[in-house]
């Protein structure tokens, strides 16, 4: 039986397993492997602090997420395919193993910032 995202384990095991998606994902991997570079080590710590703030409203996350995002645009370009790909992910990890009122508000705020920061790289 599924249950809703309510502890800093649940989001770590969330973005744990969304993240092992995007490994394996041809397109997404090569963005943040190969372009981006993403050191895993230090990256991950940073997504749980930030789903354990707009999930969990625990406030230990301090940043602008669309800044990195700025500067890998330059490198290459992200497409709508990208983010629709990263959100398609996403949401699948988030059904696979939860169900509730905030796996839902992971979903829509995982849409939500998709669909933001493709706004704010195509300014």
């Amino acid at each position: 039986m599924k249950t809703d995202i309510s502890n800093t384990d649940d989001v770590k095991l969330l973005v744990n397993q969304f993240y092992d998606k995007v490994n394996a994902d041809k397109d997404l991997s090569f963005v943040f492997n190969d372009v981006a570079k993403v050191n895993w080590e230090a990256h991950l710590p940073i997504m749980y602090r930030f789903w354990n703030a707009n999930l969990l409203g625990i406030p230990e996350y301090k940043g602008y997420v669309i800044d990195a995002h700025f500067s890998l645009n330059e490198k290459v370009k992200l497409t709508q395919d990208l983010f629709d790909r990263w959100l398609a992910l996403f949401e699948e990890t988030v059904d696979f193993y939860f169900e509730g009122s905030t796996a839902q508000l992971a979903k829509q705020r995982a849409q939500t910032i998709a669909q933001l920061m493709f706004f704010k790289l195509r300014q």
